[in-house]
């Protein structure tokens, strides 16, 4: 009986794999949809080839629809709002947007098919999104599993940033990976200067754009990204400030730092940098010379679990367990998260107990 379901389950998958794939193969070579237009923000009309996505379509405008996953519909980021056209909700997409969002006709664009005329809205700075040549001037190892990679820029020669923002890398096909994906990094360099940029990448296993950075991109390689993008950024008030990282996500705080410091900026920070283990733990003697410079500056490394021998004698725990112990309350902060999407949870709940309302929270969140 058993047998006799899963056979049933797996002709019926089968079928509809076989059919799908028919669609798409039909779509691809008997429909023609022409050339449509995409008229967006009411102003500006682009004519596209039908029949790709409206992420893709849009790229060939040079307009830039940030994405982490590179267009596999999994990471959310490029929403455009569809006013006209589009076609209806993806089943691909509902677990991505609020009800708020589709509600207010907010879409994946990477999902979104041209099919036809298209009316959206898109926030007017992608306007100002470029696409960067550059090459691979160094790459440095930070920890075993992480490394600042440098890349020289060529072609714009600056690009301007603000601190906390990031880019899009583009990985090539490789040994491994037959398509091109895009992967957002922050730019863990000093804003003035924009000749340059640096990424932190830490290492994911079997990640398609860290393997390529790991293990086949070599100093002198040429590289592409575009951005910058984000809002991460450092509000300008005159509260304290607390900055929560963990692993790679130090990189947007040096951008940051490096602002502050040429700003010989004089506010209250603490910066609370979560790690495993002695061994995860980077960039020290950096973070050491900004305490220097910045004499309202203070930096807390923290270890979850540090092996005896490593002798650590600073905080340890969870990184939040580590705010708790030394502040009573945090009336009056602002916070900045950058990590993964566990830690930043986790931190935000531990910044509303501790007294920092939602509006002054502000974070990076990992795709």
């Amino acid at each position: 009986m058993v047998l006799e379901i899963i056979r049933d389950v797996l002709a019926v998958s089968s079928t509809a794999a076989f059919l799908t794939l028919i669609l798409v193969v039909c779509e691809g070579l008997i429909l023609n949809y022409g050339s449509c237009e995409v008229m967006i923000n009411g102003s500006r009309k682009e004519t596209v080839q039908g029949g790709k996505s409206l992420l893709s379509s849009l790229q060939e405008k040079k307009i830039f629809i940030p994405s982490a996953c590179g267009g596999r519909g999994t990471c959310g980021v490029c929403k455009v709002k569809v006013l006209e056209g589009g076609g209806p909700l993806l089943p691909t997409e509902t677990p991505l947007l609020t009800k708020q969002e589709q509600q207010a006709g907010v879409r994946l664009s990477c999902q979104v098919k041209v099919r036809g005329p298209l009316a959206i809205e898109i926030p007017e700075e992608l306007f100002r999104v470029r696409q960067y040549q550059a090459r691979c001037s160094r790459i440095e190892d930070l920890t075993y599993d992480m490394k600042r990679f440098t890349f020289e820029l060529t072609e714009p020669d600056t690009i301007p940033f603000t601190a906390g923002q990031y880019v899009q890398l583009r990985c090539p096909p490789y040994k491994g990976s037959r398509e091109e994906v895009m992967r957002a990094y922050s730019i863990a360099s000093d804003p003035l200067e924009n000749r340059r940029i640096d990424l932190i990448i830490r290492r994911v296993p079997k990640g398609i754009c860290t393997t390529w950075c790991f293990e086949y991109l070599r100093e002198g390689d040429p590289v592409s990204f575009t951005g910058p993008f984000g809002d991460f950024y450092l509000r300008d008030t005159q509260t304290p400030k607390l900055f929560i990282a963990g692993g790679s996500g130090i990189a947007p705080f040096v951008s940051i730092l490096w602002q502050m410091k040429h700003a010989d900026d004089g506010r209250q920070t603490v910066f609370f940098f979560g790690a495993n283990r002695t061994e995860d733990l980077c960039l020290l003697d950096e973070m050491k010379a900004f305490e220097q410079a910045l004499p309202n500056f203070r930096f807390v490394p923290v270890v979850a679990r540090p092996a005896p021998e490593s002798r650590w004698s600073g905080q340890t725990g969870l990184v939040t367990e580590a705010v708790q112990r030394s502040f009573e309350r945090l009336d009056g902060w602002e916070g900045y998260l950058c990590g993964g999407p566990g830690m930043i949870e986790a931190a935000i709940r531990v910044l509303r107990q501790m007294g920092i309302p939602d509006e002054k929270i502000y974070y990076d969140k990992f795709a």
